[in-house]
């Protein structure tokens, strides 16, 4: 074929040959561009059936006009038989891309996610691939992702209910046929089962694993072992092959690997979306890698030695106010709790809590005056990056917190977007010193989860909220009591009624605290008002992406209602959170 002319295309090269035909670089020399001509065998323009699907394939394709897709010109007839003519991709395909170890998690991005948009154009179309591998993606010179060789395409229709049922289904296949390449088949492909688009999700997961690990999923000595690997086994997590992968890859390409069609994501546009909020949140904390924080529950410097509970409360209002700035990561307080008198040097705790900084401090309160002292300390060097102290009487000890905040903001140069800018210079709402007090006394209680750890915490928080109606978190803290009371210890309807109204009052008072959401949201969950528990948490959520309790409690409401997986996907971002909590291993 070399040197011969097809119609106005002049052969220079053969490229390659796949299931529906030798490939060939040519010239077209009405338009003088060069080409990729696909042309049919021989055996294959003598028979109707894979003429017909052949044609099929080429206007399919040709109707698609997407830029991660390869471009069809035209279908042309010759003495030396039937072709069509393709945009011509001059770089490499992914399989020659992908290394022994995969590929560099920015470039996965950069691959996946066209990937991802290419199918989502195709099935929206109507069309399924069928044979995806990384052989036919290839990678332009310039970076552009193109999905080739839609040989294998079946039409399907896209409404069902819409077609026409006295018409025949224009299946590509034969009964029985298997049709793909081996290594990259779905299990209803293996099995020759009905496939839809589907199938070519499992494939892509396939493809994304490769990418991530540089291992394939399945294998085996032959077809039948592989096959048989196919439809049986789990594969090892991408993340227990390199420790080093986000998190939440995983998952993703776990669930696109699941053996039934249901269980795995029903649109590429759905994988696109998590994809792209996984390469957001990546991005994010590369950008970011110094700015993340562990706040060390301050020492007890008082006179008074039963101010522990007042000294960890100024610890976790600090986690809980540098929590809210989305470029700062800051380690929960149960991970950064567990080294409360612990003799373990900064390195040792930032490398434990993978932590690039280290907040330590300490606390003086006798009377009406307080003392507090604080330092900032890189994990790295050791170096103090801030320091300063407060010398201040005790209703200054909202004021002291949010100027450690800031000096902590400052000090590690932490982007804040428009609203945490206008939050930062935005002052406290005013609350009674005694109020508070009694309040870090109900903390102190709450967290030791046993009944009678609840009932005087219960009662500290009704303390607060004697001296001061006005203040919000004690209600929530009351409502959590309850709540908790009512889960495991007593189902009354009094802990329920009481949860009710308390965090409704919480709300209600203070509609911007995620704190006070997430409690209405357990709340109502228990009451099985599933609704608008969803809304309190979404709410909390919202305000608060980095909320434990609110990824945590809202998913025990979805396990309660039966919604399996959206409950794994909320216990999976808790833990991420939060992997250092008791509760994580069981999640």
């Amino acid at each position: 074929m070399i040197g011969k002319t097809l119609s106005h295309f002049k052969i220079l090269d053969k490229l390659g040959e796949g299931g529906m035909g030798a490939v060939y670089l040519a010239e077209d020399l009405e338009l003088n561009r060069q080409v990729a001509l696909k042309v049919l065998p021989t055996e294959m323009a003598s028979d109707p059936e894979r003429l017909s699907r052949f044609k099929r394939e080429a206007k399919a394709v040709a109707a698609l006009n997407h830029p991660n897709i390869v471009t069809i010109y035209s279908v042309e007839d010759s003495d030396e038989g039937r072709f069509i003519s393709m945009e011509l991709v001059k770089g490499k395909s992914l399989e020659e891309m992908i290394g022994a170890q995969g590929l560099a998690v920015g470039q996965f991005f950069d691959i996946a996610v066209p990937l991802t948009d290419a199918l989502t154009a195709a099935h929206q179309s109507g069309i399924t691939h069928r044979d995806l591998k990384p052989a036919n993606i290839m990678v332009t010179d310039e970076g552009r992702v193109k999905v080739l060789d839609f040989g294998l395409a079946k039409l399907h229709t896209v409404d069902p209910a819409a077609a026409d049922p006295d018409l025949p289904t224009q299946a590509l296949t034969q009964e029985g046929m298997v049709m793909g390449t081996v290594p990259y088949m779905s299990p209803e492909q293996v099995q020759s089962r009905p496939a839809d688009h589907r199938t070519d999700i499992f494939s892509l997961g396939i493809i994304l694993y490769e990418m991530a690990t540089g291992e394939r999923p399945f294998r085996g000595e032959t077809s039948a072992d592989l096959i048989s690997s196919i439809l049986r086994d789990s594969p090892r997590p991408v993340t227990k092959i390199k420790v080093d992968l986000p998190n939440h890859l995983g998952r993703i390409v776990g669930r696109c690997l699941e053996k039934e069609p249901g269980r795995r994501y029903q649109t590429a546009l759905d994988l696109r979306g998590e994809l792209e909020h996984l390469r957001e949140e990546v991005a994010k904390e590369t950008s970011d890698a110094g700015s993340s924080i562990a706040v060390l529950p301050f020492r007890n410097m008082s006179p008074d030695k039963d101010q522990d509970y007042f000294c960890e409360g100024i610890a976790e209002e600090l986690i809980n106010r540098l929590g809210k700035f989305q470029n700062l990561r800051v380690a929960s307080r149960t991970s950064a709790f567990q080294f409360k008198d612990a003799d373990s040097d900064i390195r040792e705790i930032g490398e434990r809590l993978n932590v690039g900084t280290v907040l330590e401090g300490s606390v003086r309160k006798a009377a009406n005056q307080l003392r507090i002292s604080a330092q900032l300390v890189n994990v790295a060097d050791g170096y103090r990056l801030w320091s300063d102290s407060f010398d201040r009487e005790l209703k200054d000890v909202f004021a002291i917190q949010d100027e450690i905040a800031q000096s902590i903001v400052d000090a590690l140069h932490v982007t804040l977007s428009p609203s945490e800018a206008k939050q930062a210079v935005q002052k406290a709402a005013k609350v009674d010193v005694q109020a508070y007090d009694f309040y870090l006394k109900g903390r102190k209680f709450f967290y030791q989860f046993r009944q009678q750890g609840f009932e005087f915490a219960r009662q500290m928080f009704a303390r607060a909220i004697v001296i001061d109606p006005s203040y919000s978190r004690p209600y929530a803290g009351v409502a959590d009591c309850c709540s908790f009371l009512y889960m495991y210890f007593d189902s009354s309807e009094d802990n329920l009624q009481e949860a009710d109204a308390a965090s409704l009052k919480a709300v209600e008072i203070d509609p911007g605290s995620a704190e006070a959401h997430a409690s209405r949201g357990l709340a109502v969950s228990l009451s099985q008002r599933f609704d608008e528990a969803k809304v309190e948490f979404e709410t909390a959520l919202r305000l608060d992406p980095n909320n434990y309790e609110a990824h945590y409690l809202y998913a025990r409401s979805l396990f309660a209602q039966g919604d399996l997986a959206a409950a794994a996907e909320r216990f999976e971002k808790a833990c991420d959170v939060n992997p250092e909590d008791y509760n994580a291993p069981q999640l």
